[in-house]
């Protein structure tokens, strides 16, 4: 089973606050740790102030790690969301 999942950035105003309040509120509903990497530097998906840190424009290439298994759908959910534009497209 699959712990992560590559995406990239795809909506022209990048990775913003309504974006990262989006993922955040997914990964609220996971039993255990999600987290966003980008470049090595890996964030807690639960807040969005650590997501907006890792600063992701248009195009930016990003991991996103589950610790549980049992959290695929969560995974799942975020990559999607991402994979999507955050239903801005």
């Amino acid at each position: 089973m699959k712990l992560r999942r590559n995406v990239i950035i795809i909506n022209e105003l990048g990775l913003h606050a309504r974006a990262a309040a989006k993922i955040a509120q997914l990964a609220e509903g996971a039993r255990s740790k999600v987290y966003i990497v980008k470049d090595g530097q890996a964030v807690d998906a639960t807040s969005i102030l650590d997501v907006m840190a890792l600063y992701c424009p248009h195009g930016t290439e990003l991991v996103v790690k589950i610790t549980d298994p049992g959290d695929v759908k969560v995974l799942n959910r975020i990559a999607r969301l991402i994979e999507t534009g955050f239903g801005e497209l």
